[in-house]
């Protein structure tokens, strides 16, 4: 053997000793290298404690979730992990509960801990769906655009108190105002934060079935028994519905039939001789089919209140039917199909033997109306991922007025059509769509004032999830219109919510295409009214930020809006009836607070409406003729699902400027109390109902009837108050 062998084994295995104890150090090092981010990280690293609650304690197997950790919370509804520096967004969710998204700031190496509170979701019954009015069908928390919604239990309780029109009904949602137009034959309209009442739209499903115009008796014409919901969009709508939505939406949505035939007829009878017959009927056919049927008749006796020999409650016979067909296909695929038919006979002016102050001669008002539609809405899927939805409507109306010896007969035409898309691409909810309507107006004896216009128009509409805190939506219309060119309508919306409060903010742009049928025109008529040029479209501009807080059962809402009309048309009515475009814009602004607790078997409803209507003048400005600055109500409800319910309430309504009004300037503040008793007996139920209780009149104040006729040919000034004073009805309720 070699004898350097030995030495060189001994100097080989020093090497390959001193080789491993190398290797070992460099993979020591790699790893060191690898995890040292994380040590440094965890070492930045803070504990998040979260503890969630609701009103009935600790929440359990809660699932917290910042970014993409997660925990679990356990029976004491506590759970902890570590997040990193900085503002990090902490969202709550359990099944049952509103998902909850906190934002919150932690400070490096510095523990933080988080107290969240889960609401129950509503149930299936109470859970409130917007169908129609902003188009994507989404929750109404969900919505950025505010919706206003009115349930099927507030509808029952406006039904009792007047079963044969909305006035009630709409009359007492916040910022809304029922004005009566017509004292002779009680035409009102509705006014939307202040703004003139043809600038509201009506929707029934969605469809104008009652036509471009809600003006005169349109809603003294709509029974409520089968309404199911009420949504109310507040301040320019154009971008979503075109002209004639300048103001505002309220979409009067049908009661849906339910698995079990429902059959329900309301009698009611009041102390001035008003007398109500209601049938409804409702159930499933078969085959994914459903149908209801709605049978009204309504008549009421002319009653002359204060004596003077007129009418301050016209006598009316009125016949109402509306037909319903639904389908549900399944698979995303539905139809909808609806026809009506009113026919009315309305009569004011003075009494039998009665005559005109300082004449000889008897005065008789009067309005017949024939009204008949047809609409239907179909939806399908298509590609298994877009929602394609197609809608018409058609309307016939027929009108006769009579104004002492002079008679008006017109005939007022409208038709609408349009298809449109709906999809969801990631955080996007997207509709876009084409639409065509036209409007038809046709006075046989006065047929200087006709027109007819044919509007084309495309929508888009996008609602996007920014962030689980923040959500917008914006859309635009454009709309070729046959008299007035192209009109640009864009909306923006914007809602911003965490654990208690939400927010939204809105603004958008519409326009309203000039007609001869405003307010004061409706209830004098045409034939004495001149225009002395051409009328220009208006245009309108709104803005709203909204605030609501809930509070364990209490929930507060506080609203600002501003509105801007350009071009308002007006109607000159002191030494002559003439119809015009002002040169200077009118503007609203004011503030909505809207209040509600809900506790057990009670129930309470407060809302306070501030608006500064003003219009300027060649003297400077003013404000708007009767549009009260202070409006206030209150409405406390205790029900009993098998006994009944007892319901209060009160309005009070400020000082309103006066416009040819020989007696005063300014109306005077009044307030009005309401009670509503029903008692539940089986399948029936019985109801009385007090209006009016402090029975405040107009007519205890001033006269209604002027010394002369007015410009425009009325005998009668405004009408600023009730006419009718204190009234009772009551009646039955009965399923069968």
């Amino acid at each position: 053997m070699d004898p350097t062998t030995p030495m060189a084994c001994q100097l080989t295995g020093a090497d390959h000793a001193a080789r491993r104890r190398l290797a070992s150090c460099m993979v020591t090092c790699l790893i060191a290298l690898a995890v040292s981010p994380t040590l440094l990280a965890r070492q930045t690293e803070a504990v998040l404690r979260v503890e969630v609650v609701s009103d009935d304690g600790p929440v359990a197997d809660a699932r917290i979730s910042v970014g993409q950790a997660t925990a679990t919370t356990g029976a004491d509804g506590r759970a902890q992990l570590r997040v990193q520096p900085g503002d990090v967004v902490v969202v709550t969710s359990k099944d049952g509960f509103v998902t909850v998204s906190t934002t919150l700031t932690v400070v490096a190496g510095q523990d933080a801990s988080l107290v969240v509170t889960l609401a129950e979701v509503p149930t299936v019954e109470d859970e409130v769906i917007v169908v129609a009015t902003t188009r994507t069908g989404r929750r109404l928390e969900d919505q950025p655009t505010r919706v206003e919604v009115l349930g099927r239990e507030e509808i029952e309780e406006k039904m009792l108190m007047t079963p044969g029109d909305i006035v009630m009904m709409l009359n007492e949602m916040g910022g809304l105002r029922v004005q009566a137009t017509s004292p002779s034959i009680g035409a009102a309209s509705v006014r939307v934060q202040g703004m003139q009442g043809r600038y509201t739209r009506f929707l029934s499903d969605g469809l104008p079935l009652f036509g471009q115009q809600v003006g005169g008796l349109g809603l003294l014409q709509i029974p409520p028994i089968d309404l199911g919901q009420v949504e109310v969009v507040k301040g320019t709508a154009s971008a979503l519905y075109g002209a004639g939505a300048m103001g505002g939406v309220v979409n009067l949505l049908s009661r849906r039939p339910e698995a079990e035939p429902v059959r329900e007829a309301l009698l009611n009878r009041s102390t001035l001789g008003a007398t109500d017959a209601v049938l409804f009927l409702s159930g499933p056919l078969g085959r994914g089919w459903s149908a209801s049927l709605l049978g009204s008749g309504h008549g009421q006796a002319r009653q002359d209140v204060d004596g003077d020999g007129w009418a301050d409650v016209a006598n009316y016979m009125r016949g109402v039917v509306r037909p319903r067909l639904f389908w549900d296909g399944g698979d995303g695929r539905s139809a909808f199909v609806t026809a009506g038919l009113t026919h009315e006979n309305r009569e004011g002016g003075t009494m039998d033997g009665a005559t005109l102050p300082g004449t000889r001669e008897s005065y008789a008002e009067a309005l017949d109306t024939r009204r008949y539609d047809v609409g239907a809405t179909a939806q399908t899927l298509w590609k298994d991922r877009y929602v394609v939805t197609a809608r018409g409507a058609l309307a016939w109306q027929r009108h006769t007025h009579v104004f002492g010896t002079t008679r008006e007969r017109d005939a007022h035409d409208t038709a609408f059509a349009e298809v449109a898309v709906r999809g969801a691409s990631g955080r996007h909810t997207w509709v876009a769509g084409a639409a065509y309507e036209r409007d038809h107006y046709a006075p046989r004896d006065v047929p200087r004032f006709a027109h007819s216009y044919d509007v084309p128009g495309v929508f888009l509409q996008d609602d996007v999830d920014l962030a689980p805190w923040l959500s917008v939506s914006a859309s635009g219309r454009v709309d070729q219109h046959s008299e007035y060119g192209t009109f640009v309508s864009p909306r923006l919306a914007a809602l911003v919510r965490s654990a208690r409060w939400t927010s939204r903010l809105a603004v958008g742009q519409g326009f309203f295409a000039a007609t001869p049928l405003t307010e004061e025109t409706e209830a004098a008529g045409l034939t004495r009214l001149t225009v002395t040029r051409p009328l220009r479209a208006e245009r309108g501009r709104s803005a709203s930020l909204d605030l609501t807080r809930a509070l364990g059962p209490a929930t507060w809402t506080v609203t600002a809006f501003a509105s801007r009309v350009a071009d308002p048309v007006a109607v000159e009515r002191d030494d002559r009836y003439v119809l015009f475009n002002r040169d200077d814009a009118s503007n609203n602004v004011g503030m909505e607070l809207l209040a509600t607790v809900r506790g057990g078997p009670f129930a309470a409803t407060s809302t306070y409406t501030y608006v500064r209507s003003r219009e300027t003048t060649p003297g400077g400005g003013r404000d708007s003729e009767l549009t009260p600055r202070h409006s206030a109500g209150l409405v406390g409800m205790w029900e009993a699902e098998d006994t009944g319910r007892v319901g209060l309430e009160l309005y009070y309504t400020g000082r309103q400027r006066l416009e040819v009004n020989p007696y005063r300037e300014r109306s005077a503040p009044y307030v009005v109390v309401g009670l509503l008793v029903e008692r539940r007996i089986g399948k029936m139920r019985v109801f009385v109902n007090a209006e009016n209780l402090t029975d405040v009149r107009q007519t205890r104040y001033d006269a209604l009837l002027r010394p002369r006729a007015g410009a425009d040919g009325r005998w009668t000034v405004d009408a600023w108050a009730p006419l009718d004073g204190r009234v009772v009805n009551a009646g039955l309720r009965v399923a069968f």
